[in-house]
């Protein structure tokens, strides 16, 4: 291994906005030279773009997110400094922004060996979405096999993830995506395929009854309107729960920021007050060595593939985001950071 530099390229937020407006490259970031007990130095070989990124950027501001900081969230690496530990090999997980950067510097609680079964630019994509679904799915509702579970937003990274684990725990899935992903929706396994853009997705629902009810409805988009949660007894088994990755306004618009009051207020409000008589929770606490590493053995097992949608070089940050936020993508967009990785 070549030797450690003392700064390094990194993707920097400097301030709220866009990733155009939010984002600067920078040669000169130090590369972190303290590691305290339990922690490593890691070289970067990929990262993968999630859709909070882009939030986070456009929402927080400097005082509340600690700007300026690397951005970034997932990635997989080669470990250059084990510091004491057992680590001396490919990973493939970060908990916290800072993996679009040629280094990072994390526990070893938040990492696990990259599965050999997959290259280390799927690896770069797997935790975040993979986490989210295994933690809704698996530890929240419970799903078992014979169940029906309804992902909405089926083409998105963490659809795509709850697809494929509901498939995996063996249950029945039905699915909404625009209707140009239908196939590669089911490609990934859904059963049934729902075409979000001909009407919205409750009112479909409420036209078209499923039979038997759904026992698991995934938001998997983190809608801020709470329409279909809140028209669910229609269509969620009364025993069943509606589980959302996070209720996320796409902006701070006044349209947005009221879908989220009354998102707020439905959930909040008692069925004996006249509120939605099922059950709702969202997906916190993500990160866990454990979790981490059920996620690894489906991995390795072939049962969580992710697909890519594409590949971007390291300078080419901004497009990756801007293809992200065009909403069309289907499977993880990927940074290359490591030029010599395939």
């Amino acid at each position: 291994m070549s030797e450690i530099p003392s700064t390094q390229k990194a993707w920097i937020e400097e301030r709220r906005g866009s990733p155009a407006e939010s984002l600067r490259l920078r040669t000169d970031w130090p590369v972190p030279t303290t590691l305290k007990p339990g922690e490593v130095l890691i070289k970067v070989q990929a990262c993968g773009l999630n859709p909070a990124g882009y939030k986070i950027m456009g929402l927080f501001p400097n005082f509340l997110r600690g700007r300026p900081l690397p951005s970034g969230m997932d990635f997989s690496g080669v470990v250059v400094d084990a510091n004491g530990t057992e680590y001396s090999n490919r990973l493939c997980k970060s908990t916290k922004q800072g993996t679009l950067s040629e280094y990072v510097r994390l526990p070893t609680s938040h990492i696990v060996p990259r599965p050999s079964t997959i290259t280390p630019l799927a690896a770069a994509g797997l935790a975040t979405v993979y986490l989210t679904a295994y933690t809704a799915l698996v530890e929240l509702a419970q799903v078992e096999a014979g169940q029906t579970v309804f992902v909405y937003g089926g083409s998105s990274g963490v659809g795509l993830a709850a697809i494929q684990t509901a498939k995996a725990r063996g249950a029945r899935v039905i699915s909404s995506a625009s209707g140009k992903n239908e196939a590669f929706v089911r490609g990934i396994g859904a059963d049934e395929f729902i075409d979000y853009t001909k009407e919205p997705i409750h009112k479909h629902l409420l036209a078209h009854p499923p039979s038997p009810k759904f026992n698991v409805i995934f938001d998997a988009i983190g809608i801020s309107d709470p329409s279909l949660y809140t028209s669910s007894s229609a269509y969620l088994a009364p025993n069943g729960v509606f589980v959302s990755s996070g209720p996320f306004p796409k902006d701070a618009s006044a349209p947005e920021l009221w879908n989220l009051a009354k998102t707020v207020a439905a959930i909040s409000t008692p069925r004996w007050l006249g509120g939605t008589p099922r059950r709702w929770t969202v997906v916190t606490d993500l990160y866990s060595r454990e979790k981490l590493e059920a996620v690894h053995a489906l991995v390795a097992q072939g049962l969580l593939n992710p697909p890519i949608d594409s590949v971007f070089e390291f300078k080419d940050v901004v497009p990756g985001y801007e293809r992200q936020m065009t909403k069309r993508a289907t499977g993880k967009i990927i940074v290359k950071i490591d030029p010599s990785v395939d």
